[in-house]
Parts: C-alpha cells; sequence; structure tokens
C-alpha cells in the first residue's frame, strides 16, 4: 500500500540489514501463525460461497430495498467495494422525470447527503435544523473569543469510501484532511507508550500481523493469547474466504467481544489493556459490554484492507471543513436549510385501524405552521427520530423497535495549556510557545492517542493534529478528550479537572503547565449502545408509510454509528426515493392522487 511506508531508508547500512533481517523473520512468523490458523477455516472451495447470513441478508435486500444502489451498501460486498467512492463522488444513477417536494428534518451529515443527491436528482429539498448550526453529532461552532467547540472528537478512517466521495463531490478532500503515521499510540500511566504500528514493506494482513506481534501495549504471555485467539478468529478465515469470514462475524452480534475473546485463549490482561480503549473509542462502552460483531467488523477490514487503518483529521473544525462545503453545494442546487426551526409533528393519514398510511407535512415553529410535502425524510438520530414520531406509527414494529435501542451518553472536554501536553522527550520544548508553532509544528504527538489509564476514549492535541483553526499564537495544547458515562453525571468543572489531572499521569511533566481555557459539551443521548442483540432492531430507510423515509447512522446501513454509517445512510435514502419516484405508481403519482382526493373531500 501506498499508505504504508517503510523507515528503512533512513537507517545506516549495518542496522538496515539487522532491520530487514528482523521483518524477514516477523513476516515468515505472521505468515506461518496465518497459514496454520486457517486451516481450520478454509473452505473446501474458495469459489463455493455460503453462510446462512448471507443467504438471510441478500434476500432482506430484495425484499425491502427499492434501489440497486442501495443494495450494493448493505451485504459483504460492500465492505470492499472502493466503487462506492466513485458513486457518492458521482451523484445518483438517474434523474428522475417527475420532480417531488421533499422535506428533510434533519440537517446532520445523513441528512445533508440524502439532500445534495436528492436535488442532484432534480428534486425540491428543504431541510429543518432544530440546532442554530448543521452537521447533528459532527457539529462544531464558536465562542464569543472565537474557539471552535466540537461535539465530538472526529477521526476519518481510511475506509470511510463513501465519505471520502461525498468530500471530493464537494471539492474538499484535497485540502481538509490531514494523514496521520499509520501508528495507533497508547499513552500508559507515567509516559509510557504503547502502539499498533501498521508501518510496514508488507501490506495487509501481513502489516496488521506485525503491528499485534511487535506492540509494546501487552505483556508477553498476554501478546501470546492475543495472537492464538486473533489466528482462530473469523478474520483469519476471511483472508481465504472473505464472505465465510464476515458471515461469522454477523453472527457474533448476540455476545459480547469479552465472551468471544475468552472463549478460545484470549486473555484478560488483553483486553484490559489494548481492546477496551479501542472499543471505547468505537463505541464508548468496554469489551464486557460491547458486540462482538462491532468490533470484529472494524477489526476485519483493517486486516483486509491495509488503508482501512490509516488515520486522517480535519485541519480545523467540522464546520469550516466539512459541512460548509456540503452548504455551498446545496445552495448551488437551491436546497433551503432552515436553522432553529424543529420539527414539532408529522401530519399524517390514517387506516381504520390507527395506524399511519401517508406524512402529508410537518409542523414546525411556535405557531405549528405546518409545511407540506410530497416526500418526507426524517435525518435525526435516535433521541431525535423518537421525539417526532406520533405515538401511532409505533403499530409498525419497524417504529417500535427504534425505542429499544439504547444509547451512551459522553462528555467532550477541551482544555487549553500554557505548553505542549504530549511533548514527552523536551521540558524546555514542552514550555515553548514562542513564535510561529501552526501547521503542526508544536511539540508533541500529532495523532489520535489511546489510553486504558484514563476515563476518556481516546484524545488528540488538535492545536497539532488539525492546527489551521485550533492552534494560537502564543498558546499551546487543545487537548480534546471524549468522557463515557462513567464520568457524565459530574459537574462540568470537575470533569475538566478530572481531564487535567489525568493527563498529568500520563504525561507528567506536564503538571508544570496551566489551562488557560476550557469547555465540556455532554450529549446525553449520543450513538446507539452496540450491545450485543442491537443491530437487528436498526430500522431501513424505508418504511411501511408509504412516503415517509428514515436516514441516520442508527439506521441499517451494515456499518457502524459514525460518520460513515451516517454518509451511507444518506446516500441509501436518496437511492430508495429515486427509484420510486417515477411511474403510475411512483411516489409523485401517489402524492398527486391523495391531494386529488383531499380535494373531492373539501368539495364534497
Amino acid at each position: 500500500s501506498l499508505l504504508a511506508h517503510s523507515s528503512l531508508p533512513h537507517l545506516p547500512p549495518a542496522a538496515r540489514l539487522r532491520q530487514t533481517s528482523k521483518m524477514a523473520r516477523l513476516s515468515i512468523a505472521a505468515s506461518a501463525l496465518l497459514l496454520a490458523s486457517a486451516s481450520a477455516f478454509a473452505p473446501v472451495s474458495m469459489t463455493t460461497q455460503t453462510g446462512t447470513s448471507l443467504r438471510m441478508s441478500t434476500i432482506s435486500a430484495d425484499e425491502t430495498f427499492a434501489s440497486e444502489d442501495a443494495k450494493k451498501q448493505i451485504g459483504n460486498d460492500a465492505f470492499l467495494n472502493t466503487n462506492l467512492m466513485q458513486r457518492a463522488m458521482s451523484g445518483p444513477a438517474k434523474k428522475n422525470q417527475e420532480k417531488l417536494k421533499i422535506g428533510i428534518v434533519g440537517a446532520g451529515l445523513a441528512g445533508m447527503v440524502a439532500a445534495m443527491d436528492l436535488a442532484d436528482a432534480g428534486h425540491d429539498v428543504e431541510m429543518f435544523e432544530l440546532r442554530p448550526y448543521v452537521g447533528g453529532k459532527v457539529s462544531s461552532w464558536t465562542d464569543k473569543e472565537g474557539n471552535h467547540i466540537e461535539m465530538g472528537l472526529h477521526v476519518f478512517f481510511g475506509c470511510y469510501y463513501n465519505l471520502y466521495g461525498i468530500m471530493k463531490r464537494t471539492g474538499s478532500f484535497d485540502y481538509a484532511l490531514r494523514v496521520k503515521e499509520h501508528v495507533h499510540t497508547f499513552v500508559n500511566d507515567g509516559g509510557k507508550l504503547g502502539a499498533l504500528d501498521f508501518r510496514f514493506p508488507i501490506g495487509a494482513p501481513v502489516s496488521g500481523l506485525q503491528a499485534f506481534f511487535k506492540t509494546e501495549q501487552l505483556e508477553v504471555e498476554d501478546k501470546f493469547h492475543n495472537a492464538v485467539r486473533l489466528g482462530t478468529s473469523p478474520i483469519v478465515r476471511a483472508l481465504f474466504d472473505f464472505d465465510g469470514g464476515m458471515d461469522m462475524v454477523r453472527d457474533l452480534d448476540d455476545i459480547t467481544f469479552t465472551e468471544w475473546f475468552t472463549q478460545l485463549g484470549g486473555s484478560r490482561g488483553s483486553l484490559d489493556r489494548m481492546w477496551d480503549p479501542i472499543a471505547y473509542a468505537l463505541g464508548f462502552v468496554d469489551c464486557d459490554h460491547i458486540s462482538a460483531r462491532c468490533m470484529l467488523t472494524i477489526f476485519m477490514l483493517f486486516a483486509i484492507r491495509t488503508e482501512a487503518s490509516v488515520l486522517r483529521m480535519l485541519e480545523g473544525s467540522p464546520q469550516t471543513y466539512l459541512h460548509d462545503p456540503i452548504i455551498q453545494y446545496l445552495d448551488d442546487r437551491n436546497v433551503k436549510i432552515n436553522l432553529s426551526t424543529g420539527c414539532r409533528d408529522l401530519v399524517h393519514e390514517v387506516d381504520d385501524q390507527g395506524r399511519p398510511t401517508r406524512v402529508t407535512g410537518i409542523k414546525i415553529g411556535p405557531n405549528d405552521e405546518v409545511k407540506e410535502f410530497d416526500v418526507v425524510v426524517a435525518a435525526l438520530d435516535v433521541p431525535g427520530i423518537r421525539k417526532v414520531l406520533p405515538d401511532n406509527f409505533r403499530k409498525y414494529p419497524i417504529f417500535d423497535n427504534i425505542y429499544k435501542l439504547d444509547t451512551v451518553p459522553i462528555a467532550t472536554v477541551q482544555v487549553r495549556f500554557d505548553g505542549w501536553v504530549t511533548e514527552l522527550e523536551d521540558d524546555t520544548r514542552m514550555m515553548d510557545v514562542s513564535g510561529d508553532q501552526s501547521d503542526g509544528k508544536g511539540g508533541g504527538i500529532d495523532n489520535l492517542l489511546y489510553s486504558a489509564d484514563a476515563e476518556f476514549s481516546c484524545f488528540a492535541d488538535l492545536a497539532l493534529t488539525s492546527p489551521t483553526e485550533y492552534y494560537k499564537e502564543g498558546e499551546g495544547s487543545l487537548i480534546q478528550a471524549v468522557f463515557d458515562e462513567r464520568a457524565f453525571d459530574r459537574s462540568n468543572d470537575q470533569i475538566v479537572q478530572d481531564c487535567i489531572d489525568q493527563l498529568n499521569k500520563l504525561f507528567p511533566s506536564s503538571r508544570k503547565l496551566k489551562c488557560t481555557w476550557s469547555s465540556v459539551v455532554k450529549l446525553g443521548q449520543s450513538l446507539y449502545r452496540e450491545k450485543p442483540g442491537q443491530d437487528k432492531l436498526r430500522p431501513r430507510q424505508a418504511t411501511p408509510v408509504e412516503n415517509f423515509f428514515l436516514a441516520g447512522s442508527y439506521t441499517y446501513q451494515d456499518y457502524l454509528d459514525s460518520m460513515e454509517g451516517a454518509t451511507r445512510s444518506g446516500l441509501m435514502v436518496a437511492d430508495e426515493i429515486v427509484a420510486r419516484a417515477d411511474g403510475p405508481n411512483g411516489l409523485k403519482a401517489k402524492a398527486e392522487a391523495a391531494k386529488a382526493k383531499k380535494e373531492e373531500a373539501v368539495l364534497a
């Protein structure tokens, strides 16, 4: 892979020879373990694809999706289909003959992506957002002093093919993202570092295997048990039979990662020191509570695609570098975004059993103004959709299941210091904030960081990772850390102090630094909780109400609740509407028929 790189050219000849020999031994060892482990999973025929989950997934797609493009976002092929980037970049496959009036409730990433496609397909789109800014869970804004504040720490994995396609489409991809070293770094008490270092001349899967073999984050015994468990995992089967391996992963949604990991040799030490920080970073819950499917899905991608584990972060705030280009794209296509304008109710018709049959419009504003639409899309998060849905919608299982989805609370903390917190090597450099240290020139670690010894799942110094808007001349680090539910109920002041205290434990020299500014943003219900059994509760985008659709990262799109998941859902809901718009039984024809029926009733 072009994203994996080696440090060999910078070593003297003797050291280069020793390092080459070491890498060769690691490569051989990785291959030996891989082949030995794979023998238990190798299919009789590499061309024969079996697996109940795959067959069930295909049947489900055929029965519930009208769009062929939407079907491509689910199933095993969707995980490796890099053509999805081209689809997101190019827009919808066709422009509809009929023009729909579409209302989208929610201007998060899913809603805005859906609006892009629907506008390009020729429809009249209007959006309604409760907050005074767009972005949903990826929102950011500035305070009175010009500080950029975020709802969370946003990291872009290399497998975000759909989101990257959207960024290419809006023109932001080439300037908005900063690629980080291909290393996932763990910071332990006392400043001891561990890492999963994926930099290797040979790409996946060898680069991933050697990263786990070499990691300093685990003791030798835990490293051995970790290798044994990974060597008997669906990930190994997927290297030879991806469908078979992925089907095994799907079948693991009813047990926790801990239950799966400890079944065949995984140790508690591995869970505590390495896997728990990763689980918290993915879903804000630990391995004892996160679904094995969730964890193994992302690591399946890491094993198959070298670029999947490469991290990128924005140059600055999500508003400037992600949302503003999308807003401009929508404005160029006459999409109106109404901010501070939430949906208060769905106006709808019902059948003789009181079940909703058609949404005719939405009520907005303090005076319950009714806005009528041919199609309504609820592009919301879990708490948002629960507030919008009328009670009788729960007569349908697809809507009732939404209330069975659990969510997790988080607190995002930003703390600015008068020096460089993550600078471990040189105290003088740590204290030096003089001159222009923009563009990542400050001291410390320019990457996403994990820790098993802190209550924040992951953290980063935004003044280094995203310096264009987060670095301030004469100031040092701007640490952004995400606390999970363990700390959520504490006061903001206490959370800030706990963050500083725990940073001081991880980086002892940082005790010499002073906090100059701080911010806490709490989300009582953020991601849906990726606990066992939740995946089957996620609703599809098309619903039993013929002109009412759902979008959002919690909806079913065969990926995690994430920015990529939100993007996928936005593309899928647009595909479903485009596929249903035209024809004598299309959405436009049904809308006209409903209006005619209403007019006849008025005249009668």
